[in-house]
């Protein structure tokens, strides 16, 4: 249950699929990260040359990797409804013709639309090297993006079946007690997902870098309170700047007067503070301390130092 002053909201079930699908959508960058773009079935429909559409594919510049994306519901059957459409959808994706057109798509909504120029321009892409950046990323096998509103266990199992990643967030819905007119959404924080099989793999080198904290990297050393945080900007027509942030002993990162747990949202809060409408950012490729050292290196120091004491 949420609680809003005297008002409680209390976990709700989705009305349809397409409700959870809009949710996705609007909120996008919140799942797959700041410098992703996300393409509807709407928008790939109106091309000749896919076979079985997904409910979207994204694109993220900043990782160099595509999901298919298929936002279900829980109580759909996951061996006669979810395992069947997502495999057919992986293969028609895979297919070379399906990844030209999903490149074509995606130039043409860069020429078309300056905040997916902008997002090239982050990760400094020049106009010239799209194509063959998008190329390369395409080239990778896509990892499958599902939110959904809960992970049963023949989910967990499908998952661990796929010879490619698999990616689950769970996206929940709250109404308004005796009001269920009034809605609430909620959505992982710090592009958290609930289940994530590159992880779960013993044979990845990847880490349970989501559930690390800046409380956490305070107490194994690699932060102290009152130690100073940078992080520069520069906007595309704009004048460089440096944001200052301080380390406190609670684990908040202080920006202009305010506390943020989140690295993301302190970054976020920012960029807003100078006139950006940036509504998302990842903090810890963003933060780095005086001696230039990112928050996300950081983080790795941590659970390597961690992973010794474990073993």
């Amino acid at each position: 249950m949420l609680i809003l002053d005297d008002r409680k909201f209390i976990e709700a079930a989705f009305n349809s699929e397409d409700e959870l699908e809009r949710v996705v959508i609007a909120n996008s960058e919140y799942l797959f990260g700041p410098s992703s773009l996300y393409f509807p079935k709407t928008l790939i429909k109106t091309k000749d040359g896919f076979g079985t559409i997904p409910d979207g594919f994204v694109v993220d510049l900043a990782a160099r990797r595509w999901f298919i994306v298929e936002a279900e519901l829980a109580k759909h059957s996951v061996w006669s409804h979810i395992a069947p459409q997502v495999a057919k959808q992986i293969i028609a994706a895979m297919n070379p013709a399906s990844r030209q057109l999903l490149t074509d798509l995606i130039v043409e909504k860069v020429r078309e639309d300056a905040s997916a120029m902008e997002k090239f321009a982050d990760e400094e892409i020049e106009v010239i090297d799209i194509r063959r950046v998008l190329g390369e990323i395409l080239e990778d096998n896509p990892i499958v993006g599902m939110p959904i509103d809960a992970i049963s266990t023949d989910l967990r199992e499908w998952a661990s079946t796929l010879k490619v990643s698999v990616k689950l967030w769970i996206v929940r819905k709250h109404v308004e007690f005796g009001h269920p007119e009034q809605v609430l959404y909620e959505i992982p924080e710090e592009f958290r997902p609930a289940l994530d099989t590159e992880e779960d793999d013993p044979n990845s080198d990847l880490k349970a870098r989501y559930d690390v904290t800046i409380s956490d990297l305070l107490l194994g050393g690699q932060l102290h309170s009152g130690q100073k945080l940078v992080m520069n900007w520069k906007p595309r027509n704009g004048d460089k700047r440096v944001f200052e942030g301080l380390v406190r002993d609670g684990g908040e990162i202080e920006v202009l007067g305010k506390l943020f747990t989140s690295p993301s949202y302190a970054a976020v809060y920012a960029f807003q503070s100078a006139g950006s409408t940036r509504s998302t950012e990842n903090g810890w490729v963003k933060w780095r301390t005086e001696g230039g050292v990112l928050l996300s290196t950081l983080r790795e120091q941590y659970l390597q130092s961690h992973d010794g004491e474990e073993t």
